[in-house]
């Protein structure tokens, strides 16, 4: 009985995906519940399981293609699968693959049957080395075209050739057009909208962090004995921030048309890099953690979300948002907002400078944090306030664990 394999539901306002990957080739046996392809949405990374046991027989969206809820993937046999592995061949068509072949879409198979030719007789280029059009086609052109002439021989003194131009490798083009993904495509529209809607300003400040990695140096090892997990420097973050956000709760807020919603919850978002793009996962409720229930919340977050493995839930309802540039390096920065939030804090690389201390100078471990916010909402003088409140968390830590 053929059973077709459908996108599934993707999400509220969700209604369109990019298929990434397939993880299986026509002929394939699967288990019922085993992952059969991914399909990369423009917040999360998804993978579509086999309803029921069987054998993949036909992939009809091939990688790269964009299908909508609901829209056929391909199809499968339900039952064990046959002793050769691999679907019978259809009347024109090459014979299939080896089971460890990529797939192929239906318009390449049906130009290599079209012209009698069997897919292990053409190299891919595509993405895990899938068999493209354009393979087929210049296939097909290079087996047309005429053997070249033979080589004059070569004169008995040749003189030295001029230096020419080096010409570009066929495997290192000059250029090279790939197509944004679906995630890098909405990460591109949310910052443009941010900066066309929200009137975006920046105030800066610095902290010394000699408070902070003092504690964390008397008590990172037995802190990580306690509760199995390290301690960072984004808890105190998270801890000072939440402070802040309570004493001036307009930045904690957003703007739904001519209301202002002033949230007392406080979910925290952390951009997170990925090799597909910045994602930001939540922590809910982020005042009732501890810090080692931060740092273990953070620590999963991050994992998932370089895993492809983050839920839509994971992603929503974050009411402010803290972005780290000091692991790649960045002194300073003025981070973008990330709507409907109305801040976001940016923290850099701590770095030693000479700063005064009670009329001498001292070389201190210190760091630039930026907050940008949305001046329609916040007044100057509560963003000042909100930083200068952060940055007196950092370098007092103790006031974060006494809660004062």
């Amino acid at each position: 009985m053929a059973i077709e394999i459908q996108v599934p539901q993707l999400g509220e306002s969700i209604s369109e995906a990019t298929v990434a990957r397939w993880m299986k080739a026509p002929g394939d046996a699967v288990e019922a519940d085993e992952p059969l392809v991914e399909l990369e949405t423009d917040k999360v990374t998804v993978e579509v399981p086999a309803p029921r046991s069987g054998v993949l027989e036909e992939i009809l969206a091939g990688e790269g293609d964009e299908v909508e809820v609901g829209a056929v993937l391909g199809r499968m046999v339900a039952g064990a699968a046959p002793a050769s592995a691999a679907p019978a061949p259809q009347a024109k068509e090459p014979a299939p693959a080896a089971a460890d072949a990529p797939p192929v879409s239906p318009a390449v198979r049906k130009l290599l049957a079209d012209n009698a030719l069997s897919s292990e007789a053409v190299a891919g280029t595509g993405k895990g080395g899938r068999i493209t059009k354009a393979d087929v086609l210049a296939h097909l052109e290079a087996a047309a075209a005429p053997p070249p002439p033979p080589a004059a021989p070569a004169p008995a003194a040749p003189a030295p050739p001029a230096p020419a131009a080096k010409a570009p490798r066929p495997d290192h083009p000059r250029e090279e057009r790939v197509r944004m993904s679906r995630l890098r495509r909405r990460i591109a529209e949310r910052l443009k909208d941010a900066q066309n809607t929200a009137a975006m300003l920046t105030t800066y400040n610095e902290a010394d962090m000699s408070g902070v990695m003092a504690l964390r140096r008397r008590y990172r090892e037995a802190f990580e004995r306690r509760h199995g997990v390290r301690l960072g420097f984004m808890s105190f973050f998270v801890k000072a921030c939440i402070g802040a956000l309570k004493e001036i709760p307009a930045v904690n807020a957003e703007i739904d048309g001519d209301d202002i919603i002033y949230k007392n919850h406080y979910d925290i978002g952390v951009a997170v890099g990925t090799a597909q793009g910045l994602v930001v996962p939540v922590l809910k409720d982020a005042d009732a953690m501890s810090f080692a229930g931060v740092e273990r919340s953070i620590a999963d977050l991050g994992a998932r979300a370089r895993d492809g493995k983050l839920t839509m839930e994971d992603l929503t309802g974050g009411t402010f948002t803290i972005s780290n540039g000091g692991v790649y390096g960045s002194l300073m920065s003025a981070p973008i907002l990330n709507p409907p939030q109305s801040g976001i804090l940016g923290m850099h690389k701590i770095e030693d400078r000479p700063v005064a201390v009670d009329g001498k100078v001292e070389i201190r471990p210190m760091m630039y944090l930026a907050l940008s916010y949305d001046h329609r909402i916040i007044d100057g003088s509560e963003s000042v306030t909100f930083l200068v409140r952060v940055k007196e968390a950092l370098e007092n830590p103790e006031r974060l664990l006494l809660d004062v």
